[in-house]
């Protein structure tokens, strides 16, 4: 026998039960401002509410307001590493918390499926890295107003400025006693503007300090880590640069399985400090970013970009430092 769809409790039928007026209950529910109503009869709404099971229309709420409290965080598409998930879930926290819902999507070049910001109508659009212009002209296109960074940039050029990590992983290897350096690099193409500017940041240290060189730059995967290893060894590398954990802890493993001591023949440093670094046997040296602060920092520029207020001023600086573990 069919089943029928149980019917929605509305703002009405709380109204009726206890014998008000749907007005008063309406603004109870939709928490209206400057309504004098007493606390008892608040009380008494809202317990009725919970008990006859009623939940807000937030479609309708959202077409009379003009608001759906949704931000929507469009993401370069790059893996989802340690550091983002920890910006990520802050910024979300702070949302919610504002009352506000982070969704989050990834447009891939190709893809047939409607962009987000097109179906859900978001308060806010905002992303990571400034959008390109024809980025911000789809926007506008569809209905967005509040778009965070509102500023393009014209090549679509990524920039990594959470960090100087590659300066301090040079330094440190430096102060070990290291001086023919290579840089490991991952050859993931989505990171292809982090990776560069990482390397371009080690190679600027390298380069200021008298008692380094940078020997070598290679590209390092669970395929090629025991072939990259060999030739680091043979032009005489004695600490690696590693773009982050992942392609260091691939190193490792390949100085351990062919007899290379750690870090007496080899020091290796990673970058972003997971949780991984720590469990490896030997336990890996690495850069610590804090960036928690910047997700919140993001979400407060959403929520102002909501409101038409200013947006904070001081931005906070992620803070970086090297973790020294049993690698170097």
């Amino acid at each position: 026998m069919p089943t029928t769809a149980a019917k929605r409790v509305t703002a009405a039928d709380v109204a009726r039960s206890l014998g008000i007026s749907r007005a008063t209950v309406g603004f109870v529910l939709n928490d209206t401002p400057g309504q004098k109503i007493s606390d008892a009869t608040r009380e008494r709404v809202i317990a009725e509410a919970k008990r006859l099971g009623y939940r807000a229309n937030t479609a309708a709420r959202a077409l009379a307001s003009g608001r759906t409290r949704i931000v929507l965080l469009v993401m370069p598409d790059w893996p989802l590493d340690h550091n983002l998930r920890t910006n990520l879930d802050e910024a979300s926290l702070a949302l919610d918390e504002a009352g506000y819902s982070l969704v989050t999507m990834t447009p891939h070049s190709g893809g047939k499926a409607q962009p987000l910001w097109e179906t859900l109508n978001p308060d806010v659009v905002m992303g990571l890295t400034p959008f390109s212009r024809a980025q911000i002209a789809r926007f506008r296109a569809a209905g967005v107003e509040h778009i965070v960074p509102d500023t393009a940039r014209e090549d679509g050029t990524v920039l990594d400025e959470l960090s100087d990590g590659p300066a301090l992983q040079v330094r440190h290897l430096v102060e070990r006693g290291r001086a023919r350096l290579a840089y490991a690099a991952s050859p993931d193409v989505r990171l292809a503007d982090l990776r560069d500017l990482r390397l371009a940041t080690a190679r600027a240290e390298v380069d200021r300090t008298p008692d380094a060189e940078l020997v070598d730059v290679v590209e390092v995967d669970a395929a090629t880590a025991a072939d990259r290893l060999r030739e680091l060894i043979a032009v005489g590398v004695d600490g690696v640069i590693a773009y982050n954990d992942d392609v260091a802890a691939l190193l490792l493993r390949a100085a351990l399985r062919a007899g290379v001591a750690v870090p007496d023949g080899l020091a290796i440093v990673g970058h972003d400090d997971t949780p991984l670094a720590a469990l490896l046997v030997p336990s890996l040296s690495s850069v610590r970013v804090d960036i928690a602060g910047l997700g919140r920092y993001f979400a407060q520029m959403a929520l102002t970009a909501a409101a038409g207020t200013a947006v904070p001023a001081d931005r906070p600086r992620a803070t970086t430092e090297i973790v020294a573990r049993e690698t170097t």
